[in-house]
């Protein structure tokens, strides 16, 4: 076992790995990270989700639900144990174990986006799973190099040649197969490493940091020959050099294997894939050595590209800390103790406490409070954080998730994160008056800290609504609220967040004039609307010429015209995919205003779309039901009756797995209607995939519901 010491050192760049731990809803992620916390000496006791006492999931809303909700950053170190092509020194590892819940997803995507390498983790009976894709699709938007680990091979009906085919199809990858299991199921004792030609086997099922290397079993002594062959062939394939001593029969080293492997690992030509049972301790310090051996360092990096905001050029930093500081924020944190924390990933140069650093985004300074180092909600204070590094800031004001913090001279912003909108969303009532400031604070930190959740006031019925991913996400909100702000207060029910669109072109006219003695108010403006294809969002264009309005009356109307489709037209629900372009108007050279022209951007808009054959949008889930066989005929009976498209029917052991299309408003209380008809065998996953015009009929059940003084 590594040898805990001092969090705070610094190492060489090349000896810190950024990673993530990512996976499907109970796959494993967080039992894994626990392990690698205790083998690496970062903790003395071995967290249990079942017990409660994880050190990732560290709010009490985790531990009740054993799920994970928030990602929590820990730095741990490594020293290699087998035989590698890298020093034997202590390696850095910045690890962020992330939610495997789809509600969560805004926390995986954040930490994709600052991560260099990332851990997946498959459940070795499931295969790959839905959120599995999910994660993986995001992590490919990210260019973030994996490794895998097939977890559970304990697990009855656990078949890891199952699950490789499974990463070929559904993920598109070459898996190159590093360890071989030893036994099956309830016998399954330790692993074969393939290049290194060594077994391994654990004894118990305790701490497991005790190993034995044994001879390789005399049944499997084919097998490996076999699976090490095809192995040398796959990283052959990837290297000119070592593809001509393959191909001439030439012996290659098992260094220069690695070495091959690491950087098609690094260039996503491969994905190497390990095998262990976390909660059995068995097959994680193999894995331990793959993180350092295979997943990149910032130096493999090399840069990062952004944009200089005074020149609009592009521009590159190299990973190092001789360059310019530059970092991006990607996480807020409410601490109960020390205030706002701002997660930073330090791409270059060096960040001092006590310093100032530039907001890129906002084009403000800042100053850089404290800096700490997190293990979940334990922090540790230190001076500075260099180029590779994931610290905590404390103080920052003005910074959001997303934000380029940098050197003021030596200005850039980063690409920031995308987050998905939410879909579902419900009424919040105050139970008292005392409640009610309470909650004003409590909701504005928690959407702050969280961007996939939204807070807005409904002004036909003075409620405040909430919304976010899915109820399991709300619910975890409120209950924050109780807990954390120690507000009371009374919730609806649940409501869809549909969407409103135009499927026709159509023109009109917004003009504002106002006489009140004086100065008056004028501003008069033409626009032109378009819809666009679904999920592709806004976007207002100016063709105006000649003067007709003046340049700094533009962005007035863009305002105006976003305000409109804010509150929509035919139910109240914000309009979405559409082009406005402003075309033509007047202006006068004493009363134009910048608010005249908003108003008149607004009535142009209001004007607008009610020509152009208004339509409503729904939320529609991917949803994946598992259920015995038994079974089959009446889950799919009820998911027809629900407007549902059946995708795909797969049968994986004695189960079938049913994908479906279904719209989010008929799966209210889908939990519990699926436990009656299955005789609470079945369980169900469901992801947002789409929006889809709702049909004409259901259409006008849900405006007339939503008409002013009728109570949603």
């Amino acid at each position: 076992m590594a040898t805990s010491k001092d969090h705070s050192q610094q190492v060489p760049l090349d000896h810190i790995r950024n990673i993530g731990i990512i996976a499907h809803i109970d796959a494993g992620k967080t039992t894994t990270t626990e392990r690698i916390l205790f083998y690496t000496g970062r903790t003395y006791k071995i967290g249990n989700i079942d017990e409660g006492d994880t050190q990732m999931d560290w709010m009490a809303q985790e531990r009740e639900r054993g799920i994970t909700i928030v990602s929590a950053a820990t730095t741990a170190f490594w020293t290699p144990v087998f035989e590698t092509a890298m020093p034997k020194d202590a390696f850095r590892f910045n690890i962020i174990d992330t939610p495997g819940h789809v509600d969560f997803t805004a926390e995986v995507e954040r930490s994709l986006r600052v991560l260099d390498g990332g851990v997946t983790v498959l459940d070795g009976n499931e295969g790959v799973q839905s959120q599995s894709e999910t994660v993986w699709r995001q992590a490919d938007k990210y260019k973030v190099p994996r490794i895998c680990f097939v977890n559970k091979m304990d697990k009855i009906g656990a078949d890891l040649f199952m699950v490789v085919d499974d990463i070929k199809e559904k993920l598109g990858v070459k898996p190159a197969i590093m360890t071989l299991p030893i036994g099956q199921e309830s016998d399954f004792k330790g692993v074969v490493l393939l290049l290194d030609e060594k077994a391994l086997i654990w004894e118990g099922d305790e701490t497991g940091a005790k190993y034995k290397e044994v001879d390789i079993p005399a049944d499997m002594v084919d097998q490996v020959k076999e699976y090490r062959e095809k192995l040398i062939e796959q990283v052959a394939e990837t290297d000119d050099a070592l593809m001509e001593k393959f191909l001439e029969g030439q012996e290659i080293s098992v260094n220069e294997i690695k070495v091959a492997l690491r950087k098609a690992t690094i260039g996503y030509k491969l994905v190497p894939i390990f095998c262990g049972s976390s909660l059995r301790n068995k097959g994680v310090q193999p894995l331990l050595d793959a993180v350092v051996e295979y997943l990149p360092s910032p130096v493999d990096i090399k840069e990062i590209k952004g944009i200089n905001p005074k020149t609009e050029q592009e521009e590159a930093r190299k990973l190092i800390p001789e360059e310019p500081f530059s970092g991006l924020a990607f996480k807020i944190q409410v601490d109960p103790h020390v205030g706002k924390l701002t997660y930073v990933r330090v791409y270059s140069g060096t960040l001092e406490a006590g310093s100032y650093a530039l907001n890129a985004n906002k084009r403000s300074k800042e100053r850089i409070g404290r800096l700490l180092l997190m293990h979940a909600n334990d922090r540790e204070e230190i001076k500075q954080a260099q180029a590779g590094e994931i610290v905590a800031v404390v103080g920052l004001k003005d910074t959001k998730t997303g934000d380029t913090l940098c050197d003021e001279t030596h200005p850039i912003t980063y690409e920031g994160i995308e987050f998905a909108e939410p879909v579902i969303s419900l009424a919040i009532e105050p139970k008292t008056k005392a409640d009610q400031e309470k909650m004003g604070v409590a909701l504005a930190r928690l959407s702050e800290e969280d961007p996939t959740f939204r807070v807005k006031v409904d002004h036909d019925t003075g409620q405040t609504i909430i919304a976010g991913m899915g109820e399991l996400h709300l619910d975890i909100i409120v209950d924050r609220m109780k807990r954390e702000f120690s507000v009371g207060a009374d919730v609806g029910n649940p409501q869809v967040a549909y969407r409103e669109t135009i499927t026709q072109n159509a023109e009109a006219e917004g003009k504002y004039i106002r006489q009140t003695g004086g100065h008056g108010q004028y501003g008069h403006c033409l626009i032109r609307i378009e819809p666009k294809n679904r999920g592709e969002g806004f976007e207002f264009v100016s063709e105006i010429t000649g003067g007709a309005i003046p340049k700094e009356f533009i962005p007035a109307i863009e305002k105006g015209v976003k305000e409109a489709m804010e509150n929509g037209v035919l139910a109240g629900y914000p309009i979405v995919d559409m082009k406005v372009i402003v075309y033509d108007g007047t202006y006068h050279d004493v009363d134009s205003s910048e608010m005249a022209f908003k108003i008149a951007g607004s009535m142009a808009l209001q004007s607008a779309v009610k020509k152009a054959n208004l339509s409503l949008l729904e939320p529609i889930m991917k949803v994946e039901v598992t259920t015995p066989e038994d079974f089959m005929g009446d889950v799919i009976g009820d998911l027809s009756a629900k407007r549902s498209q059946i995708l795909d029917s797969n049968t994986r052991g004695n189960a079938r797995i049913i994908t479906a299309l279904v719209p989010l408003a008929e799966l209210s209380r889908y939990a519990t209607i699926l436990r009656s008809i299955t005789q609470g065998r079945a369980n169900y996953y469901m992801e947002p995939s789409h929006y889809e015009i709702v049909p004409s009929q259901i259409a006008d059940q849900v405006i007339s519901a939503k008409k002013p003084n009728s109570n949603q």
